[in-house]
């Protein structure tokens, strides 16, 4: 984990930001998009950067385990395991478990997007 600037009048899901090789790259907290109990920082949890249609993000994480190599057909529909759930792209079975593949196109909405363009530039000046 790194030091992580607040970014006023951001987005709730937006955590702050951080600079990346002189890139501003917000910070997004998972849990609370996924309503999950919220819980403070610590020096283990660890940043995922991913790069959306729109803009460069870190997602703030637990912990990362690893990564995991899977091929198309092994991916099912999330509506045939999971219906209704926003945000997913895809789901993997594995032997302990299940991998959900989020849509991160789709993971912040078009105002929460818009709130964070504006908090971004009010803030760079």
């Amino acid at each position: 984990m790194v030091a992580i600037t607040p970014l006023p009048q951001a987005p709730a899901i937006v955590i702050g930001v951080i600079n990346l090789h002189g890139l501003v790259i917000p910070v997004l907290n998972i849990r609370r998009r996924f309503r999950l109990p919220e819980r403070g920082a610590r020096l283990s949890d660890q940043l995922i950067i991913a790069r959306t249609a729109q803009r460069t993000v870190a997602l703030a994480v637990d912990e990362v385990r690893g990564i995991i190599d899977n091929t198309a057909h092994q991916v099912v529909e999330p509506a045939s395991i999971v219906p209704g759930i926003e945000h997913l792209e895809g789901v993997v079975k594995m032997a302990d478990g299940m991998i959900f593949i989020h849509d991160l196109d789709r993971f912040l909405s078009l105002d929460e997007e818009q709130a964070l363009e504006a908090a971004i530039t009010r803030n760079e000046a």
